[in-house]
């Protein structure tokens, strides 16, 4: 697969740097994530996993099937990078759940959290809807400075590195890896 991965990532005009979180690191982790959110939620009732689009939807799909509770899914999407590989830093929401958030315990689940841009944008709209809980649940984790609002749950401390693989992309493509991986600048 990686051999292949890498054909397809040159023929997009891009080159590969490393494998940074395998498919069974990448596994093994959400696994351990999906318990620990379980266990926090277990006597909590109502839970409502809120994935953002488009990042999120692979680490979603594995992180409910390993959330052994009932729970409604819903998405949003937001997008702050169009095709470029930095932030622009300028949120738009581009569909909001129709989901009632009033009452419920809501897990936000993110791909990623780089400059924290999304996050600050999205979390105080959220608040908005008066959830009865509101937390964060991201796969990797590259913010340095703390924002207000902290995952609760990180799958891992991510390089600075430009990551794609897993739903991660680069102008829409490489979501489909089943690794995650850095390319070169």
């Amino acid at each position: 697969m990686l051999e292949t991965a890498e054909k397809m990532i040159e023929a997009a005009g891009q080159r590969l740097e490393r494998v940074v979180y395998t498919e069974g690191e990448i596994r093994a982790r959400v696994g351990a994530m999906g318990e620990q959110i379980a266990r926090h939620y277990e006597d909590a009732g109502d839970l409502l996993v809120l994935g953002l689009l488009k990042g999120s939807f692979v680490f979603l799909a594995d992180l409910v099937r390993e959330i052994p509770l009932p729970l409604h899914v819903d998405f949003l999407v937001a997008s702050s990078y169009g095709s470029e590989k930095v932030s622009s830093g300028d949120v738009q929401l581009l569909y909001q759940s129709a989901s009632t958030l009033k009452g419920r315990n809501v897990l936000v689940v993110e791909d990623i959290i780089d400059s924290g841009t999304t996050v600050a944008r999205l979390m105080p709209l959220l608040r908005e809807r008066e959830p009865k809980s509101l937390e964060i649940c991201a796969l990797l984790h590259k913010r340095i400075v703390p924002l207000e609002w902290e995952p609760r749950w990180v799958g891992f401390d991510a390089p600075r590195d430009f990551l794609i693989g897993y739903g991660l992309d680069y102008s829409e493509h490489f979501r489909h890896l089943p690794f995650i991986a850095s390319l070169r600048d």
